[in-house]
């Protein structure tokens, strides 16, 4: 279960290092002139706080796999990332549909992101 969690850990980390480049991919020097400061100011620091929640998941991902498994608070943690990236997923489809390539395999990128958390939560109650 740990080799799956060190896969979600890069998987976390392989997100923090994309939203870093969001200033630069996105233009946001430019086209976050558009918007007010307030709202220029709440994109980035979600941003931010995004990137730093990545590295968290990465961080007990890679350290503390044997404790999310095995551990009440653990699992609710995993259950947390689970919902995480899931909610991500159903939040692609509603903002952005799913009438570009793009969109689609962001969805499926998202979904294997919950299924990196999902999978060792469910492995950890024997049905």
């Amino acid at each position: 279960m740990t080799t799956v969690l060190f896969i979600g850990a890069l998987y976390n980390l392989a997100f923090f290092l994309f939203h870093l480049l969001f200033w630069k991919i996105f233009g946001w020097k430019t086209e976050l002139r558009t918007l007010g400061p307030i709202n220029r100011g709440v994109m980035q620091i979600l941003n931010l706080r995004l990137m730093w929640v990545f590295l968290v998941f990465a961080y007990v991902s890679a350290f503390y796999g044997h404790d999310l498994v095995t551990s009440g608070l653990g699992r609710t943690l995993l259950a947390a990332i689970a919902l995480f990236w899931l909610m991500r997923a159903v939040e692609q489809i509603v903002f952005f549909g799913l009438r570009s390539a793009v969109s689609v395999g962001l969805t499926i990128v998202f979904l294997i992101g919950a299924a990196l958390y999902f999978y060792p939560l469910t492995s950890a109650f024997p049905f």
